[in-house]
């Protein structure tokens, strides 16, 4: 099995270019929502953690967003408490998926949390900053300081870039993205059986 992860900025396009793999994909964020909706364990470890904050029966962005504004510190202590329950997940995903010929990991901080080894292929998705910042802006739940938190969090793009086997470069026209996508997929299916594997 071929393991690509995805590597880039918030914002960048990531989720994206791993859904044109057509691949089983294991996106971390979504998973994330699905934990702060139903994992009761995580809701309780994170109310007693920040009992003024937590007011509802489940995890609402608008609270944790709270809880990161108040101090940055607080991310970290949330990352401690979600973080093995999404590693647990993608280790159950990559064992349910182990006779497929590739999956994709989209998991912002893969590389922050060493997820990865030296088998796996790693793709940096470029952007350009301020389209990236225009994007963001128009998420519903966009919000200036966090963002510049959870970036801070991460390691730097340039050291993605550098440890990344391919980049693509995205200027969100989509044909010429998903003709680079295509180009790098076929480039990794026809290295299946060099010495990598």
């Amino acid at each position: 099995m071929i393991i690509v992860g995805i590597l880039g900025d918030i914002g960048s396009g990531k989720s994206f270019v791993a859904k044109q793999f057509g691949y089983p994909i294991f996106n971390a964020d979504k998973e994330v929502s699905d934990i702060y909706k139903n994992d009761k364990f995580c809701y309780k470890k994170i109310k007693k953690e920040f009992p003024n904050f937590i007011k509802s029966k489940l995890l609402k962005k608008n609270e944790l967003g709270s809880i990161i504004k108040e101090n940055k510190k607080n991310l970290k202590k949330i990352s401690v408490i979600v973080h093995p329950i999404v590693r647990k997940r993608m280790h159950l995903f990559l064992k349910k998926n182990k006779r497929k010929k590739m999956v994709v990991l989209d998991i912002p901080l893969l590389v922050e949390n060493k997820l990865y080894d030296k088998n796996f292929y790693l793709i940096f998705v470029q952007s350009n900053k301020n389209e990236i910042n225009k994007r963001l802006k128009k998420r519903p739940f966009y919000n200036k300081k966090i963002i510049d938190s959870l970036r801070k969090s991460q390691r730097s793009l340039a050291y993605k870039k550098k440890i990344s086997d391919y980049v693509i470069k995205n200027n969100f026209k989509l044909l010429s993205l998903k003709k680079n996508i295509k180009i790098i997929k076929r480039k990794i299916l026809n290295e299946r059986n060099s010495s990598r594997y």
